[in-house]
């Protein structure tokens, strides 16, 4: 029998030793023994690098233990214990690929405890490298065919890979193996719309988040599947479902916030804007959140306040630059403003900051600056991922489309039928956005008679539901008594209409739906608001507009004269087919003298005069939530500064002109 030699002997006996000291807790002697033997050549240098990573990793010395391990698994590349304990240091200090490169799929292999292969599926799915995940976990399952945590990751890199229909397989299985995983149900609900099954989706959903009382996640991924589907009120019920498990959470305030203000429930985004501050005083986009709104409401008095507190917790100056600016506009001080605006960093509220220094160099005169941040400001909103400039266009095809429709031929194809007149008719406010409608709605409200709607989506509600222009021909008789029906119920969803009062529903854009409006109620009257075409086109080009398929037709001037151009061409095509009783008001007499517009209009409305309607601040200043582009302007005494405004603009508006002159001289003004 051959001896062992003595270096061997006396190795194994120093790391015997170094082992016993590393598990009575004596590390530092450890390190010693091992280091003493390793200088001195004595026993396995592959083990003593090994046990010396594990001890130095332990005593928290990484950078050696690394050294030590590296060299152990150079040494010795099939040791599994070296390498997972090197590939282990590695994610330690996020050096991933690293990692990836010492769990090979050979090592994988050889590694029966399979350690090696839940390495590498981890690595390679972090490193966005599916394939070589999706067969590390295989590799496990295939090993141990009930390992959940395994067949949940597999879902998710088959998903990475486009395998959506094996993603739901692997996730299915995991939620057989472990029903209380919630985290598996929200992979399972991604792969389901990912293979364009909403349904399934949502109903995984709302069954996970019954399953799951406390489960915050659940709630708020039903929230995000709502916004997609653009199912708002559903939405935000689900989002304050999430709320309620999760109350800590400043980030579900906030979204619930914004929720709110979409709904317009000004009151309770005010509450969340302000426990989403209160659970973190550094929040951002919550006191911006709140800014907009003081200003939208008009309360421009609680600015100051706002900042105060922004202040006392430490919000850093480049976002208060932004809330100082908002005051310094309505204070008139549109320098300080401009100055104030220069400390705010680009990452804070691009669009916004772009938009309000262009408005602040207008105000101060200075046309060519401003007209340069206006279409900078357009830049900006035209990067939107919703692809404004695209809906854009599709809402004027769609124009062109409705326009080649409105043929005396068509109507031919009408049935003669008259809706039933049950009861009275709305009068409809319509004319080009910034045409002067909300000064106009303001002064209306003043009337204790009248009962307006601003902006809201009962005709639009209907018009759906109908299908559009190109189905009224089909309509029977108990199809516009159920549209008229459907109107008037959805207007008692948002306002409580006396029966004494007349109801103006005011939308700009209606100019787009006479013949609907002509066909459900053949009494209507309309008030068309008109201003200088070209002042109107400046207006919507320097208005902050939200970016729906209309309003997105605002970010260039050559999209937006095309957009007047086919209004008009709509609405003077069905004027034709379908003569309408319509009061004109200009917006450039009705700024000069209110009285003297106001009065024949109230004539053809029919309604007594109140002298309170000419006090259209104080009217304002009552109706809360502005949602219109003229949420500054209402307010103020009414001005004159605005007309005309577009002749200092002349040369940049020179290119469309052309396309805007027939309905400059259509409707009595001049270039």
């Amino acid at each position: 029998m051959t001896g062992q030699s003595s270096d061997s002997s006396d190795g194994n006996d120093l790391l015997n030793q170094a082992v016993q000291a590393a598990r009575a807790g004596r590390f530092v002697q450890a390190r010693t023994i091992a280091e003493g033997a390793l200088e001195a050549g004595l026993g396995d240098a592959t083990a003593l690098h090994g046990f010396l990573g594990m001890v130095c990793a332990r005593s928290g010395d990484l950078p050696v233990a690394m050294q030590h391990l590296a060299q152990g698994h150079a040494r010795r590349p099939q040791d599994i214990t070296i390498a997972c304990n090197l590939i282990s240091i590695l994610m330690d200090q996020e050096r991933e690929r690293e990692a990836l490169a010492v769990a090979t799929a050979q090592l994988m292999q050889r590694d029966v405890s399979l350690r090696v292969a839940r390495f590498r599926g981890f690595l390679a799915q972090k490193l966005e490298d599916f394939a070589a995940a999706a067969e590390a976990y295989e590799f496990v399952i295939d090993k141990q065919p009930d390992d959940f945590e395994s067949w949940n990751n597999l879902g998710n890199a088959r998903a990475g890979l486009g395998n959506h229909e094996g993603a739901v397989t692997a996730l299915r299985r995991a939620i057989e193996i472990d029903a209380k995983a919630a985290p598996a149900r929200l992979n399972l609900v991604s792969a389901l719309e990912a293979l364009d099954l909403p349904e399934e989706a949502e109903a995984e959903l709302v069954k996970a988040i019954d399953e799951f009382p406390e489960d915050s996640r659940l709630p708020y991924q039903l929230y995000i599947f709502y916004k997609m589907q653009f199912r708002q009120e559903e939405a935000v019920a689900a989002l304050i479902k999430a709320a309620d498990r999760d109350p800590a959470s400043a980030d579900i305030q906030l979204k619930l916030a914004i929720e709110y203000g979409v709904l317009r429930h000004t009151e309770a985004a005010e509450r969340a804007y302000k426990q989403a501050i209160k659970l973190d005083p550094k929040e951002l986009d919550a006191y911006l959140g709140l800014a907009i709104q003081y200003e939208h409401s008009n309360r421009e008095d609680e600015f100051a306040p706002l900042i105060a507190q922004a202040e006392a917790n430490g919000l850093e100056d480049g976002a208060l630059g932004f809330l100082r600016a908002l005051e310094y506009r309505r204070a008139g001080q549109f320098a300080e403003g401009l100055e104030s605006l220069s400390t705010v960093p680009a990452e804070i509220e691009a669009e916004r900051t772009a938009h309000i220094r262009a408005t602040l160099l207008d105000r101060l005169g200075r046309s060519d600056a401003a007209f340069a941040a206006f279409e900078e400001a357009a830049r900006l909103h035209q990067d939107n991922p919703t692809e404004p400039l695209r809906r854009a266009q599709e809402f004027r095809d769609e124009l062109r489309t409705e326009i080649d429709l409105l043929t005396p031929e068509w109507i031919s194809t009408w049935s003669s039928r008259k809706a039933v007149t049950d009861q009275p008719d709305p009068v409809f406010l319509v004319g080009f956005p910034r045409s002067g409608t909300t000064l106009l709605d303001t002064l209306l409200m003043g009337h204790p008679k009248v009962t307006v709607l601003e902006e809201q989506p009962p005709l639009n509600i209907v018009d759906n539901a109908i299908g559009g222009l190109a189905a009224l021909p089909a309509l029977g008789p108990e199809d516009i008594a159920q549209a008229r029906r459907d109107y008037f119920a959805e207007v008692q969803k948002i306002e409580d209409v006396p029966i004494s009062n007349l109801l103006i529903d005011k939308s700009p854009l209606f100019l787009h739906k006479l013949p609907l409006i002509q066909l459900l109620f053949p009494n209507a009257r309309f008030i068309l608001a008109m201003r200088h075409p070209c002042d109107v086109l400046l207006s919507c080009f320097m208005s902050n507009f939200r970016l729906n398929s209309a309003m997105s037709n605002f970010l260039r001037l050559e999209d937006a004269a095309q957009f007047y151009d086919l209004s008009f061409q709509h609405w003077q095509h069905s004027c034709e087919l379908f003569p309408a009783n319509i009061h004109l008001i200009r917006y450039e007499k009705l700024v000069e003298d209110v009285e003297s517009e106001v009065r024949p209009l109230l004539d053809f409305l029919e309604l007594k005069w109140y002298d309170q309607i000419l006090d259209h601040q104080r009217t304002a200043k009552a109706r809360g939530l502005i949602t219109t582009a003229s949420y500054s302007q209402v307010t103020e005494p009414i001005y004159k500064r605005a007309s005309g405004r577009w002749t200092r603009y002349r040369e940049n508006l020179e290119p469309v002109l052309p396309i805007l002159k027939p309905w400059v001289q259509r409707y009595g003004y001049s270039l």
